[in-house]
């Protein structure tokens, strides 16, 4: 069995490892535009911000391994179409490659912020490694930066900015940063850090030009003009899916490639993970794209298996997820107040501040645990957290207590470890669901 990856990322490389542990014999070629795969780039921002050392800790692997492993990876290799009643893809330079089973993994970009960019230098997507590499040394030459939308990474990039000592402004369309994700209480204690660190925001404004000679300058927006010598796009991610639509393989309201539980596309022999895929949502079962690296190495592991001749079945998603911005980890589950309330959703909701650790043993942190609950069934469907540590644990124990179906009363009644080094005495999450309880 000849079996085609496109994509190098954790989707692509996933695939690629699972489908041969399902059949070793199989021939594995996986194809790349890029010099390299399987790199951490959520590691990209914190590189910038010298908390990692250097960009090669971001490796997963070196390239030599991947061929220890069977796997055939063909770099700086661009797909430019696919046929899939030939069962062949065209690859830079004309060649006709063929395949029994082909996975496409080909990723996202940056939405366009429809913006002209006169050819200018100093306008950077914070994405591939190579070109990461080469921004930093830029980065060295930069006095004033402006961030054109919140999003993820642009949000951690706040921090690496202020960590250089560059002036930071923030330009959102939204009333905070990341709205459509986090609540305004959640993000509040970054907010208040960015302020004391001499960032400027300016929410409910956008950039409406960018401005120099040859190397950027400066930044219109709708309240005025900002010098900047450097510009950090966070707008969302989006489908990386021309290959896929030429080809005819159906796409999604999202713009994602449309798969069924077992990663099959709707093209024979064709699977699709990661970030160029849609997924249901485990509540709503509204389709999501553009998800983290660990739904996108679980969906190719997934789609690995199946095309190699194996039954491994992916279910929708109920999205935990966590992240630092300075020195406050956040995080959730599901939804947050806000994004629930903005498509519809009935919920009943409470809110505990705890600590992470017994008050006075070194190291003890602030967190703020939010759970929402339906109000006639009682199951957990959402929460959100802020806090100076255990942010991630929490949000993986919410997502597994969502999927069970886990009702807000268990939670008011759970156990919990208490040790003065790693636990308080009363659970923040079972603090905010007897909140919950008192609403019901």
């Amino acid at each position: 069995m000849k079996i085609v990856v496109i994509g190098g990322g954790p989707a692509g490389l996933g695939a690629a490892g699972a489908a041969l542990g399902v059949n070793p014999s199989a021939k594995m070629d996986v194809y790349t535009e890029f010099e390299d795969v399987a790199y951490s780039p959520c590691g990209i921002p914190f590189v910038h911000g010298k908390e990692i050392e250097s960009f090669e800790k971001l490796f997963l692997a070196t390239k030599q391994q991947y061929q220890d492993q069977g796997i055939n990876v063909h770099y700086t290799t661009s797909v430019e179409s696919i046929d899939t009643r030939g069962h062949t893809i065209k690859v830079r330079g004309g060649a006709k490659v063929s395949y029994d089973r082909l996975v496409i993994g080909s990723g996202w970009n940056y939405a366009d912020t429809g913006l002209d960019r006169h050819g200018l230098k100093g306008i950077y997507e914070v994405k591939n490694i190579r070109r990461a590499m080469e921004w930093d040394k830029y980065l060295d030459t930069v006095k004033d930066a402006v961030i054109v939308e919140c999003g993820p990474i642009a949000l951690e990039m706040v921090s690496a900015l202020v960590h250089r000592g560059i002036k930071t402004t923030v330009v959102d369309p939204g009333p905070w940063p990341m709205a459509g994700v986090v609540d305004p209480d959640i993000i509040a204690p970054v907010r208040k850090d960015w302020e004391a660190a001499g960032v400027t925001t300016m929410w409910g404004e956008r950039v409406t030009a960018f401005g120099g000679n040859g190397t950027l300058t400066h930044v219109d927006t709708t309240a005025g003009r900002i010098p900047a010598q450097l510009a950090i796009i966070g707008t969302r991610k989006v489908s990386n899916n021309a290959l896929a639509k030429a080809a005819g393989i159906e796409l999604g309201s999202t713009g994602g490639i449309v798969i069924d539980s077992h990663m099959r596309t709707s093209a024979r022999d064709v699977f699709a993970a990661g970030d160029c895929t849609e997924i249901p949502h485990g509540v709503t079962n509204v389709p999501l794209q553009g998800l983290s690296g660990s739904h996108a190495y679980a969906q190719g592991k997934a789609a690995g298996m199946n095309a190699a001749g194996g039954n491994r079945e992916y279910q929708p998603v109920y999205v935990p997820w966590a992240m630092l911005a300075g020195e406050w980890m956040i995080g959730g589950i599901s939804f947050g107040e806000t994004s629930a309330a903005a498509i519809g959703i009935k919920f009943v909701s409470g809110v505990a501040n705890g600590i992470t650790r017994a008050r006075y043993f070194p190291g003890v942190k602030p967190i703020t645990v939010k759970l929402l609950a339906d109000p006639a069934t009682h199951r957990l469907i959402g929460a959100q957290m802020v806090g100076g540590e255990g942010v991630k644990e929490r949000a993986d124990f919410l997502g597994v207590a969502i999927r069970a179906g886990i009702t807000i009363d268990e939670l008011a009644n759970m156990e919990n470890v208490y040790s003065p080094a790693i636990g308080a005495l009363n659970e923040p999450i079972n603090m905010a669901a007897l909140e919950v309880m008192k609403k019901f």
